[in-house]
C-alpha cells in the first residue's frame, strides 16, 4: 500500500528550518518498517517541499506555501490507500487523517497496527 505518514512539521516550530527538520527526520522515522513490510511510505514534505523551492518559495508560511503545502497532502490522499498518523499537534495532519476518514481510507495510530508492521 502507498502509506501517508502525517503527523508535525511546521506546528509548534515558530518556523525554526532548524526545528521543522528535526520533524521531518521524524516523520521519516517509520518509512523503513513501513517499506520492508511491503508497503510505499510518503510524506507529503517529500512532495511539497521541492515544488514550493521550485515555484520561487523563499518564506515559510507565505502565500506560496499556503498554496502548495496542505493542497499537496489532500491530492497524494487520491492516491494512498492508508494513513499512518504520528503523535504531536499538528493541524495538517489532523486535516489529513479527516479527508482520509472521508474518502473511507484506513487511518492507523501506532505502526505496529499498519499490515505486515506488527
Amino acid at each position: 500500500m502507498l502509506i501517508l505518514i502525517a503527523g508535525p512539521y511546521r506546528s509548534g516550530t515558530g518556523d525554526d528550518p532548524k526545528k521543522m527538520a528535526e520533524n521531518l527526520k521524524c516523520l521519516e522515522e517509520p518509512s523503513y518498517a513501513l517499506f520492508k513490510a511491503g508497503h510505499l511510505p510518503m510524506i507529503g514534505e517529500w512532495v511539497a517541499l521541492p515544488v514550493w523551492h521550485a515555484a520561487g518559495g523563499k518564506s515559510i508560511g507565505d502565500d506560496l506555501y499556503e498554496e502548495i503545502f496542505h493542497p499537496t497532502a489532500g491530492r497524494l490522499l487520491q492516491l494512498c490507500e492508508g494513513v499512518l498518523r504520528l503523535p504531536g499537534d499538528s493541524k495538517g495532519a489532523d486535516n489529513d487523517v479527516r479527508i482520509a476518514r472521508e474518502r473511507g481510507i484506513p487511518v492507523w495510530h501506532r505502526l505496529e497496527d499498519v499490515p505486515g508492521c506488527a
